[in-house]
């Protein structure tokens, strides 16, 4: 037993470290392609969104492919990570060095986001079906709504807080307005770069693939595949959903962070953060595999650079990009072309099974 779980933890790790040795390797790769001047600067610009996209779709694989949970509203919560974070980078870019200011904000935006999770989880993660995907939609709209209505700037005398225009702000002269309504945040700091995006996403990886490795790891896909034999066993079903979903919304909130200091106007768009948002990054969990990490990852950028990549081809790019997705999910769902993949392909080049909801 002891030599057969040892055998199991060398696997988990040699797949980890795979994982981890793609996204470097495709780092390298691409800082080579830039130093080369191989890369357009339209290409350059999308790699600080793609490295976004990757880490909102590993974050919500953990929600809907290990934990079994639908959310709908994951762009919510990177919404509460970008505004959060750029406020706080708003307030002290005057203050603070750019290196500290960014690490904390990568830590408010974290825990904003993680304690909005927690705040929805309560009430709706101790219900059986499809209440959390109720409740994340709704949430998504609402944070995005709110954000448009605030006005909040800063003078001499302090803080002023309105819900109506920035003209009842009632600053001095010499005020600065931070959140301007629909207009968002102007001026953030742009601290956002590849290799930072890169970082990022290998610190999601590494918390994400060691928590579904470890017992609560076990524990949480085990309530995923029955509920009443896991509760039956003495796993507590609450802990373990709060604790995969306020993780998945905290790198979320990452993502947002990440996303917020690559703009100069930061703003709540339906585009942006809206449904189509989180829908999108659910199609990314989709096509990639439920539950397949590495799949996720692959689909992520594979979707992101693929309408880019079509834009000389104007009369037939969104074709083809409907044709690669109708060919991804064949290929990640049809029973012969999984019987196909694993005859033919090396061994878990995609991570292994994926794992249906």
């Amino acid at each position: 037993m002891v030599i057969k779980m040892k055998k199991s933890m060398n696997k988990n790790t040699k797949n980890n470290f795979i994982t981890y040795g793609m996204v470097i390797i495709v780092f390298a790769i691409v800082q080579l392609l830039l130093a080369t001047g191989h890369v357009s600067s339209l290409m350059g610009g999308l790699l600080v969104p793609l490295c976004t996209y990757v880490i909102l779709a590993v974050s919500l694989n953990l929600t809907v492919g290990i934990l079994g949970e639908l959310s709908l509203g994951h762009a919510g919560f990177m919404c509460v990570g970008a505004f959060s974070s750029a406020f706080f980078s708003m307030v002290t870019k005057n203050t603070l060095p750019g290196g500290l200011r960014f690490f904390l904000a990568l830590l408010i935006g974290a825990a904003a986001a993680g304690l909005f999770g927690i705040l929805i989880g309560i009430p709706v993660l101790r219900l059986n079906g499809d209440y959390l995907a109720i409740v994340t939609l709704a949430f998504g709209e609402i944070i995005k709504n709110l954000v448009n209505v605030f006005f909040i700037g800063k003078d001499e005398n302090g803080y002023h807080f309105s819900m109506k225009d920035a003209i009842s702000l009632d600053m001095t002269v010499d005020g600065e307005t931070i959140i301007n309504g629909p207009q968002g945040i102007t001026g953030t700091p742009n601290d956002s770069t590849f290799l930072i995006g890169v970082v990022l996403i290998l610190i999601t990886l590494v918390v994400v693939l060691n928590l579904i490795h470890s017992r609560d790891g076990r524990a949480i896909m085990a309530i995923r595949d029955n509920r009443i034999a896991a509760e039956s066993i003495g796993i507590n079903i609450t802990k373990y959903k709060m604790m995969a979903f306020a993780i998945s919304a905290s790198l979320a909130g990452v993502a947002g962070v990440l996303y917020a200091h690559n703009l100069s106007t930061l703003t709540a768009l339906p585009k942006n953060f809206g449904y189509n948002m989180s829908i999108m990054i659910l199609v990314f969990v989709v096509l990639g595999g439920i539950g397949n990490i590495r799949g996720s990852i692959i689909s992520a950028v594979v979707l992101t650079l693929l309408p880019e990549l079509l834009r000389g081809l104007s009369d037939y790019r969104m074709l083809i990009y409907a044709v690669v997705l109708i060919t991804m999910m064949l290929f990640n769902w049809s029973p012969k072309a999984i019987e196909w993949r694993e005859r033919v392909l090396p061994k878990n080049l995609f991570g292994g099974k994926t794992k249906e909801v």
